[in-house]
């Protein structure tokens, strides 16, 4: 499926930030246009996001490609149903952690008892988002700002949990060191309502994306 429309106007988040503060008008010039669209297909993020957890990333595609090749294509995500016939040996064979292994089996158990649905999660506000994801095993608040962000296109989440975002401040405004989530909040206040673009921005300044949580 072609992810979804922006459900906000890009120059409109724009020209606010770049009124807002110099310094995201000085890098909206350097790097250009913010790129990111809501997704679509919420569980392979979801199963993705927890995969890479704590892992480098080249690393974590090694992984992905053995385990997902167990099920017969390395390229498709399992099904909850595969996901809950797997055994831990097969789990472990492919690179996957034991407490992985049961993130895992949490978000299959709950999609296929109802518990876990993507149906109607686009209505609801960040907050909630946040509160539904956070119950699944593996799912911290980092997690769910990242889907709130990339998965369903909110544009004003500002995820003070990770560390790229609070590093790119550190880079961008010429600090001494990177600030704390609570210094990051402040930094962040006057790009509302648009601190999913401006947070974009933090990461463009040190020529990365996030590195998880913290």
């Amino acid at each position: 499926m072609p992810a979804r429309r922006r459900p906000f106007a890009l120059k409109h988040a724009e020209a606010h930030l770049a009124v807002a503060d110099p310094v995201l008008a000085a890098l909206i010039a350097e790097h250009g246009r913010y790129t990111v669209r809501p997704g679509s297909d919420p569980y392979a993020w979801l199963i993705r996001t927890i995969l890479f957890q704590q892992l480098a990333g080249s690393a974590a595609r090694t992984i992905q490609r053995k385990w997902f090749a167990l099920y017969g294509d390395e390229t498709r995500i399992p099904t909850p149903e595969q996901i809950i016939a797997t055994t831990d040996e097969q789990f472990r064979s492919t690179g996957v952690s034991r407490q992985k292994a049961s993130y895992f089996r949490d978000v299959a158990a709950r999609m296929l008892d109802g518990r876990l649905t993507f149906d109607g999660l686009g209505r609801l506000p960040d907050e909630d988002v946040t509160k539904y994801l956070t119950a699944i095993r593996g799912v911290g608040e980092w997690s769910a700002h990242m889907f709130l962000m990339f998965e369903l296109g909110r544009p004003d989440i500002l995820p003070i949990g990770d560390f790229g975002v609070r590093n790119g401040m550190r880079v961008a405004y010429g600090l001494d060191a990177v600030p704390s989530p609570a210094r990051a909040r402040e930094i962040g206040a006057p790009w509302a309502p648009y601190r999913s673009v401006a947070s974009w921005y933090m990461w463009r300044a040190v020529e990365g994306v996030w590195v998880g949580e913290t």
